[in-house]
């Protein structure tokens, strides 16, 4: 399914994808301190509630709740936005652009139906609609869910925790996995629902697609070495048969024949078993024989 709606709508995915999110991240710091500053109360207003978006009509709240940054610490806030850059671009190249849109936004899809749901569960069971579902949903589980997903694609990859302790991304990933599990654990049913759907993205790529393998690093890599001995092996050949041609094409004084192949130099004299054509793809007048008509690479 995802090679189809890749063939289909790839042309429209959107490139660079973190840059916008980091960007979108660096809007809400901004407001923040222009909120902590003149006391207005913006964050409030940009939250993904669903009884304000239902019932007064805030439909901007839809998109606007990625702007809020997870963090409100300024240093810790650089250190998770440059971290989280670097693993998106990093798997963008990885899977392709349209992978990794589809990655991103189906968690944010994912986290909004999940807040509607629950606010109908919520409402049901209350008899009334629910107020205060926004603090339950961010950006924080979906910055998770690129994280885990960057330790299964390297699991060996090296960083510098804190620009200080060298670790494997899958120890990192172990320990966020099971900071995780803990917080599931000890929340309420509501704050789970909220935690599985920021991360049902990640289950989804990693436990139900099937052809994993095709957007897995080591074969991509493996596949780029195969390319790249091949164009190798073709270019050296290409080279060769192009020096032939140019050392053999015949010229127009004092021929002994009449066609002369542009690859083995056999001639009608010297061969006359042979047929000899011209080829209608070449640039200029390059004549072979019937030996080497379909095999010769095209003079460009």
């Amino acid at each position: 399914m995802l090679n189809k709606l890749e063939r289909k709508f790839g042309k429209y995915a959107l490139p660079h994808l973190m840059s916008y999110l980091i960007g979108g991240y660096i809007i809400g710091y901004v407001l923040i301190l222009f909120q902590r500053v003149t006391g207005w109360e913006f964050l409030g207003l940009m939250t993904l509630d669903p009884y304000m978006i239902i019932h007064h009509f805030q439909i901007w709240r839809i998109i606007t709740w990625v702007l809020i940054p997870p963090q409100d610490s300024l240093l810790f806030a650089i250190i998770m936005m440059f971290f989280y850059w670097q693993l998106g671009n990093v798997l963008e190249q990885t899977w392709g652009t349209f992978r990794f849109n589809l990655y991103i936004f189906g968690g944010i899809f994912f986290t909004v139906i999940a807040a509607f749901i629950l606010y109908g569960v919520l409402s049901l069971l209350n008899g009334a609609p629910v107020i205060g579902l926004s603090g339950l949903f961010s950006t924080y589980y979906i910055n998770m869910s690129i994280f885990l997903a960057f330790a299964v694609c390297y699991p060996d990859m090296q960083v510098m925790l804190y620009f200080l302790i060298p670790i494997k991304m899958k120890w990192m990933a172990i320990v966020y996995a099971a900071l995780v599990a803990y917080s599931a654990l000890v929340s309420g049913w509501v704050a789970r629902a909220a935690i599985l759907a920021s991360l049902l993205n990640f289950l989804i790529f990693f436990l139900m697609t099937r052809n994993y393998r095709r957007i897995d690093p080591r074969e991509r890599a493996r596949q780029a070495r195969w390319r790249a001995a091949a164009s190798g092996g073709f270019n050296q050949q290409r080279d060769i048969y192009q020096q032939a041609t140019v050392r053999d094409v015949p010229k127009p004084e004092n021929k002994p024949y009449r066609h002369k192949c542009a690859i083995c130099g056999r001639t009608d004299v010297s061969n006359p078993e042979l047929e000899f054509r011209y080829c209608s793809k070449c640039n200029g007048n390059y004549e072979y024989c019937n030996e080497h008509l379909f095999t010769h690479p095209h003079v460009k």
